[in-house]
């Protein structure tokens, strides 16, 4: 089969598509396809070639750090949860197409630069502070256990209509991330709604594609309901 992937030398260079041929299985991960091609010392791309290692971002290979989030044949997923067996039928007369998320700057090739997520939540003070749950419920202990699952991936934000580059809404996470906070600390509710308002409530579309996409299938609608209410 046929590997098409969008590459970046820099920040500041102009990405162009390079293709390469692979031999692998249909149960082959799309992370260990990628090591595939760049397992020899001498690189070529379909042609015969000579190119560079192809850069990409991993950790845990086990879907739990979001390292490896990219775009699998027009769908944001994570390339070690990703399996050629789920983006084609025929392994010998079709072509996967790999680019980085497109809704972040680029580093390197599908290497993206996720840090507006966290300065976003540094800047919100997006944090639990004190644990203070003076009137929590039993049954809420379950869905903060859920939301606070998020990987801070980005593949929500990449197939989300509304969000562009983080500089007023925020995304699914913020949400979750506000109802985690304002649900463990109820000193800090007041602002925490103002900043869910600002950030998330006024912006959202509901269109829920988030929750399509996301490794940790976070109901965030359910976040939603509860700080709405």
């Amino acid at each position: 089969m046929k590997v098409k992937i969008l590459r970046q030398v820099t920040p500041f260079s102009e990405s162009y598509w390079e293709t390469f041929s692979a031999d692998v299985s249909a149960d082959t991960s799309i992370a260990a396809l990628i090591d595939y091609l760049n397992y020899n010392d001498d690189i070529v791309e379909e042609n015969g070639k000579p190119t560079t290692r192809i850069g990409w971002e991993c950790s845990c290979l086990q879907g739990i750090c979001g390292s490896c989030a990219m775009v699998i044949n027009g769908v944001p997923s994570l390339a070690c949860e990703t399996f050629v067996r789920d983006v084609i039928k025929d392994t010998e007369n079709a072509t996967i197409t790999i680019k980085p998320l497109q809704k972040f700057p680029v580093i390197h090739d599908l290497v993206i630069d996720r840090s507006v997520i966290f300065e976003n939540l540094k800047k919100t003070s997006m944090f639990i502070g004190e644990y203070n749950p003076s009137d929590n419920k039993n049954k809420e202990f379950e869905h903060q256990y859920t939301a606070s699952k998020c990987l801070k991936c980005g593949l929500c934000l990449e197939v989300c209509p509304n969000y562009t580059n983080g500089e007023n809404f925020f995304g699914a996470l913020f949400a979750n991330d506000c109802y985690i906070v304002a649900s463990r600390n109820t000193e800090k509710r007041r602002e925490i709604k103002k900043q869910y308002g600002e950030h998330f409530a006024s912006g959202c579309s509901k269109s829920l594609s988030c929750m399509d996409v996301c490794p940790m299938n976070i109901p965030t609608i359910a976040s939603m309901a509860k700080m709405n209410r």
